[in-house]
């Protein structure tokens, strides 16, 4: 018997420690990205010069343990933690014009998250889109670039989430990620909706109808659809 409770309380202190860590991750995340982000841009060259609250943001992560099955907690931790893990690829190569001036940026450069050793391709491929079916992912992943969608200067918190989803989306198809002419009958669409026209045409719906549920003047269905060059400039102050 004794045995059997100190594995409970051995459990419980495991979970609690993990509740903590992650409820450390949201608020410091939430305090940093409010410091450092200005209408969707971000100072790199402040955090260059004093990266130590974002290498303990990252020291917090590192130690996090979330489950698929807690989708909010999931969800919010793998966005969040993918954009604070681009400022870090960004400031380690600073000073920088693009996140594509270094190779393997996305796809190659390994980060310590959650017990993994994981890189940003891995977490918005594997971790979120094959987990979820939610285009929505594509307008609050942060790529760094200009031609991403705005960083906010708010972390992504589990009892918001689906509510900074929806404004996040709708903010971007109704500015940038769209240019509508309707003298010429056609709406060019950031080049994200090419590259993952999968994630958008989900259950038979066209890349219209998806833009149409967040749009506030609609696009006609005989609209046609084009795409315009993605702008990989720094996204920075």
């Amino acid at each position: 018997m004794m045995k059997f409770h100190t594995f409970l309380i051995a459990l419980l202190f495991i979970f609690t420690g993990s509740a903590q860590d992650l409820n450390s991750f949201f608020t410091k995340t939430n305090l940093f990205l409010e410091t450092h982000i200005k209408n969707g841009k971000v100072d790199y060259k402040a955090i260059h010069k004093d990266q130590s609250t974002l290498d303990e943001l990252l020291k917090i992560a590192e130690g996090i343990s979330v489950e698929v099955s807690d989708a909010k907690n999931y969800q919010s931790f793998w966005i969040n933690a993918y954009n604070i893990t681009v400022i870090k690829g960004i400031v380690d190569n600073y000073p920088t014009k693009s996140p594509l001036d270094h190779k393997g940026f996305f796809d190659k450069t390994t980060y310590s998250l959650a017990g993994k050793n994981i890189t940003l391709n891995d977490i918005e491929h594997k971790l979120l889109r094959a987990q979820f079916n939610d285009a929505r992912f594509h307008f609050v992943l942060v790529c760094g670039a200009v031609g991403c969608p705005p960083l906010i200067s708010e972390a992504y918190m589990p009892n918001t989430l689906n509510k900074q989803l929806e404004t996040q989306t709708k903010i971007a198809l109704n500015g940038t990620f769209l240019k509508v002419n309707n003298k010429k009958k056609k709406v060019e669409a950031s080049e994200i909706m090419k590259w993952y026209k999968e994630d958008f045409t989900m259950d038979g719906s066209s890349e219209i109808d998806f833009i149409n549920q967040y749009r506030t003047e609609k696009i006609p269905d005989n609209y046609k659809l084009s795409y315009f060059t993605y702008n990989w400039n720094l996204n920075k102050q």
